[in-house]
């Protein structure tokens, strides 16, 4: 089986998952055996392009005339039988999937974000989730508020390019969800079930998970809708030193809240950006691993860590935060309304429930909110020992790269025939 992996891959100057991502899928298929032609661009190529390309930057999210061109010659050399899309901005465009069609191959496309529907991708604005672009044809919410990369220009031509390719996005065959809450993002935008998979991302096994460690850790990106402010909040409802240590790695523009704390609470020690060495330490030592994001995270990475690490989760009950933990009931998604809190489930024998708190196989999720966070933090501590195997069992049966590499080939088999591809 040969496949083109296209990703326009983030500035390497911003810490991105995404590129992880693609590149450990892309070691995962070879080897499984799978040929990957990579067809990857770079957000840092751009400033050292000549003068006439960068001329055509402006146009290149709806039509990137060079990326078509290279892309066309790829596929008629090499005969792919399926080309897997990632993020196509701003150098390779959506237009990719015009290109293969042309051509006879079907695409798939993992969705990493909401920007079918969102220009930042985030369904996230000014500290609240917003969903104001939603069902409109153009979204020009977010060229007043400047919601791409905070200009107005730049905005409008994010909003206009999700216009034009709207019925692109409509002709992909293959979509591929990485929770049920993307899942549920691509039915609102009006994908039908029959072309959509859940597939989350894997990462690599770590081996058999050390006994757990104390206390709490908090580790990503320090930005606002990651929830770091949510969580002191709720800490500081604890007396110094109840809960163990809370640890917080990562860098940011919170950085300084984090160092306060640390400065205010012995009980909170701030580790910095950790490299991957310092993130298994870390991992060691924790009995819990926070998620606590105000916005509807797609798929934190760390949680997935964190239960190959044998370490349950606390999370709020955002995106596909509950999915990753195993408490995937019904709630409200991403892109089909606002923000709800969790639901209270019945206990199971172990620690009552407190209100707005839903136990899942592998950790916990709860209202985005200081109150019931607080009140799911001495559950977590109490239960951690109980739930670490749970948390491993849940990582080898639904994220160990085993796993998720053959359901990969699976959706790729599954379009190799032209039964499998979606009418366009």
């Amino acid at each position: 089986m040969r496949i083109v992996v296209a990703h326009n891959r983030y500035r390497e100057a911003q810490p991105s998952g995404e590129n992880t991502i693609v590149d450990a899928e892309i070691a995962q298929l070879t080897a499984a055996r799978v040929e990957v032609l990579p067809f990857l661009r770079s957000s840092d190529e751009i400033p050292s392009m000549s003068k006439p390309a960068k001329a055509l930057l402006p146009i290149s999210p709806i039509w990137a005339p060079k990326a078509q061109h290279d892309l066309d010659r790829l596929l008629v050399e090499h005969r792919p039988d399926v080309l897997h899309l990632h993020n196509p901005y701003p150098l390779l465009s959506p237009w990719v999937v015009r290109t293969a069609h042309k051509r006879g191959v079907p695409v798939v496309q993992t969705v990493h974000n909401y920007r079918q529907v969102c220009s930042s991708g985030l369904y996230f604005r000014d500290g609240v989730i917003c969903q104001d672009c939603r069902g409109r044809s153009l979204g020009v919410p977010a060229i007043v508020h400047r919601c791409y990369r905070d200009s107005r220009a730049q905005s409008a031509l994010m909003a206009t390019t999700l216009a034009v390719h709207r019925p692109t996005w409509k002709s992909v065959d293959r979509y591929i969800a990485l929770t049920t809450a993307v899942a549920d993002h691509l039915r609102d935008y009006g994908i039908p079930d029959e072309r959509i998979v859940v597939k989350p991302n894997a990462v690599p096994d770590p081996g058999t998970p050390v006994p757990p460690g104390n206390g709490f850790l908090f580790m990503g990106r320090l930005s606002p809708e990651k929830g770091l402010e949510l969580l002191l909040s709720a800490w500081r409802r604890h007396p110094v030193g109840a809960l163990g240590p809370l640890r917080i790695a990562g860098d940011g523009e919170l950085r300084p809240l984090a160092e306060a704390a640390a400065a205010e609470r012995p009980d909170v020690l701030y580790l910095g950006q950790l490299d991957r060495p310092g993130v298994r330490a870390v991992l060691a030592d924790s009995a819990v691993v926070l998620a606590t994001s105000t916005w509807h995270d797609v798929l934190p990475t760390v949680i997935i860590e964190a239960l190959a690490a044998g370490r349950p989760v606390l999370g709020t009950a955002l995106g596909g935060i509950p999915y990753l933990v195993g408490a995937d009931s019904p709630r409200e998604p991403a892109g089909t309304g606002p923000a709800e809190v969790a639901t209270a489930a019945p206990g199971d024998g172990r620690v009552s429930l407190p209100t707005g708190v839903q136990r899942g196989e592998a950790g916990w999720v709860v209202a985005p909110e200081v109150d019931a966070l607080a009140s799911a933090l001495p559950l977590a501590s109490a239960e951690a020992p109980l739930s670490a195997g749970a948390a491993r069992s849940r990582y080898e049966r639904t994220f160990h790269p085993d796993v998720i590499t053959k359901r990969l080939i699976d959706v790729y088999a599954s379009l190799a025939s032209p039964g499998g591809r979606a009418t366009r």
